[in-house]
């Protein structure tokens, strides 16, 4: 890759572009209270304002253009009016459409003009349908708006002698791309305006597919060599990462940039291509958080493949994330997908499985805490006297109890028009319905959070307290109480001589799959919601893993205190599928093999194995076929998510003493990796604190 690349990456990450963004703040409620502007109109006006604001920005040497300068999404309601409007109904996060992915292909295929005239042609076959009316001229308000915005910068482009740039805007995003860099500016384009339209989360869905035909015609004739198509996409990632910090999340670099490669093809062939191994070269090679990818695969993808994606591992990015299509796809198709749209699944800005284009799902109402609902269950049933078995009972009933609730909530849910975000959705424009209203697939996300330390609990109660009656359930609770003060003894025993998740120790294994099984029970026992969909329980703890320990002011659940496997309060959770922090652990394999326990049939909104690589790990070549191998053996145990990081603790450590000297560090958080010096000390804390892992006993 050129060092122009390099260059302008390095640019960006300085925060070049920053300096053309704007303070002022837009102001169009005037406007639309004046017109009295129905909310789908608002949001339009919003879309056709914003674009007209930004102003025109083309950085030197640049090629595919784009920086966003307007740096707040104005209201559409006062606040008086938006407390009215929303008055007893559940609001998503921050309010908007987040968390979904587009079928981009309807932009690439087609063009705006294209889907201008679909919205035309509905327009006139349900002209007597008022609110299909109002969303459709919506819809062509902001299809115009985003036409106009394109035509400044082509404008501007030829100004400044870049006709190269003005030829390629005089195409798209008005018509389908005819060209690989054609449909990377399109793309660019018409992806960061959705975030003008005060979504957020915008994924960039199957990214290999649907770019495919444009570069492979570039290839076949010569218009494009390997090298020259790099370099373009260097520079689309790199404009990924112009506005990520404009972007909402819990932490900076949670933004949902997500892309998916490889898997298979909604036939069933495969759908690994050369921009499958293009997207993860340019990404090793690059270095940047944005765009975070995920990478399909099954137990006969080759290791060639692999091995390319443990080169991008070793980087220490914490992606790619893998998906095993052998087990995600039959578990969506017994969840009511078709077998065509299941195989057609990306992933969301962390991990859960969606449908690009079909799906207004909403993946993440929640955690059920599973720490709360084991500590809840073994403080009353010791009291009460119960048995092991009454406290599993109470356990599973403290697990139906926050789904219900949790589930309840979202009965009341109300979603914000997107009538810009609709252009790019199956049938919205076809016919005449925003997103908001539902698309084919409308199921809510539950996660079950932190499993391993609540089964770690329910196992030492279950030996010590049951089986070999050495710790009398009064101490036990007394210990609890006093948060294991003046119980070190009794601490230490529980943390370290009782069974673990992630040592392929079934006494404890048994009780997590017994965990998830409750979480699935109470999914399954609530039956549809009100918008037709299902509940689908997952494996991620996502923020939980802190926010349970240490409280939130969005958690429904209180703190949990000092836990029965000798973790004091105050300490935080194991994140997603990991080992409780601290537990040593008998090797990756056995916490593959832990975890292959799952019913993944019955758990289907995604939440990955997370392993900490040491980097010594990578010391040689000879590594990355042992973390290839991993991979492998990851699915073929018929395990379902997978996430690795390579992280070094001194590097860590000094990082977090002196960022200064360590800006560009990038680790994986949850579902997604940000740069380590912008996190919340409490997250840096919990990944210095991370089980690393060493490859001893995988074969090369």
């Amino acid at each position: 890759m050129k060092e122009r690349i390099f260059q302008l990456r390095n640019r960006i990450r300085s925060g070049e572009q920053k300096a053309y963004r704007q303070a002022a703040v837009i102001d169009i409620l005037p406007e639309c209270d004046a017109e009295g502007l129905s909310w789908p109109r608002r949001n339009a006006r919003l879309v056709s304002r914003l674009c007209g604001e930004e102003k025109i920005v083309i950085l030197p040497e640049e090629n595919i253009v784009f920086t966003r300068t307007v740096t707040s999404v104005p209201a559409v309601y006062s606040s008086e009016e938006w407390s009215s409007l929303t008055s007893g109904r559940t609001l998503h996060e921050l309010g908007p459409v987040s968390n979904i992915c587009a079928d981009w292909d309807l932009l690439i295929s087609q063009g705006l003009l294209g889907r201008r005239q679909v919205a035309e042609r509905t327009l006139v076959r349900m002209k007597l349908d008022p609110l299909a009316v109002d969303f459709l001229n919506s819809a062509i308000e902001t299809i115009d708006a985003v036409l106009k915005l394109a035509k400044r910068y082509e404008d501007q482009a030829r100004i400044l002698g870049r006709n190269d740039i003005a030829e390629v805007l005089r195409s798209v995003p008005a018509h389908p791309a005819h060209n690989f860099r054609e449909a990377l500016q399109s793309l660019r384009l018409c992806q960061a305006v959705v975030w003008l339209e005060g979504n957020y989360h915008v994924g960039l869905g199957r990214f290999d597919q649907y770019m495919w035909p444009c570069l492979e015609s570039d290839l076949k004739t010569g218009a494009l060599t390997i090298e020259k198509a790099e370099e373009l996409l260097a520079e689309f990632f790199i404009a990924l990462n112009k506005d990520s910090d404009l972007y909402p999340g819990v932490q900076q670099g949670d933004n949902g940039q997500s892309m998916t490669l490889g898997g298979i093809k909604p036939d069933g062939s495969s759908a690994v291509n050369e921009l499958t191994r293009m997207v993860l070269r340019v990404s090793r090679d690059l270095e940047m958080i944005d765009p975070k990818i995920n990478l399909r695969i099954s137990s006969q993808t080759d290791l060639e493949l692999l091995a390319l994606a443990s080169e991008l591992t070793r980087k220490g990015l914490g992606f790619p994330q893998y998906s095993n299509d052998d087990v995600v796809i039959p578990a969506l198709v017994a969840h009511g997908y078709s077998i065509e749209d299941a195989r057609d699944y990306s992933v969301a800005a962390c991990w859960e499985f969606i449908i690009p284009g079909k799906g207004m799902e909403i993946v993440n109402i929640g955690a059920v805490s599973f720490p709360a609902a084991a500590d809840r269950a073994i403080r009353k049933g010791l009291t009460q006297g119960n048995d092991f078995d009454g406290i599993l009972r109470l356990t599973s009933d403290e697990v139906s109890q926050q789904v219900q609730a949790l589930a309840e909530a979202y009965e009341l849910i109300l979603l914000p028009p997107a009538p810009y975000y609709s252009i790019f959705m199956d049938s919205c424009l076809e016919n005449g319905r925003d997103l908001s209203e539902g698309l084919k697939y409308n199921n809510l996300g539950i996660h079950g959070a932190c499993v391993a330390n609540a089964a770690d609990a329910l196992a030492v109660v279950r030996q010590f307290v049951f089986d070999e009656q050495i710790i009398l359930p009064q101490d036990l609770l007394a210990a609890l109480q006093a948060n294991f003060i003046g119980f070190e003894n009794l601490r230490r025993k529980l943390a370290k001589d009782g069974p673990k998740v992630g040592c392929n120790d079934d006494r404890a294994d048994k009780l997590m799959v017994s965990l998830f099984n409750f979480l699935a029970d109470a999914c399954e026992a609530y039956g549809k919601t009100a918008r037709g969909g299902i509940l689908r329980p997952g494996t991620g703890s996502a923020m939980y893993y802190i926010w349970l320990a240490s409280g939130h002011e969005g958690m429904r659940e209180p703190v949990v205190g000092a836990t029965a496997e000798g973790r004091p309060q105050g300490e935080p959770f194991s994140a997603n599928l990991a080992s409780s922090p601290g537990v040593q652990t008998r090797g990756p394999i056995s916490t593959l093999q832990s975890f292959a326990k799952i019913d993944y049939q019955r758990i289907i909104n995604g939440g990955p194995i997370t392993m900490e690589l040491s980097d010594s790990v990578f010391r040689d070549d000879e590594s990355i076929h042992k973390v290839s191998m991993l991979v492998k053996t990851f699915a073929q145990l018929g395990c379902q998510q997978l996430q690795l990081n390579s992280l070094s603790l001194e590097t860590l450590q000094d990082a977090k003493e002196h960022p200064e000297k360590h800006k560009n560090l990038i680790v994986r958080v949850w579902g997604w990796s940000g740069y380590f010096c912008e996190l919340a000390p409490e997250f840096q804390d919990q990944i210095i604190a991370r089980t690393m892992f060493q490859l001893n006993g995988i074969s090369a």
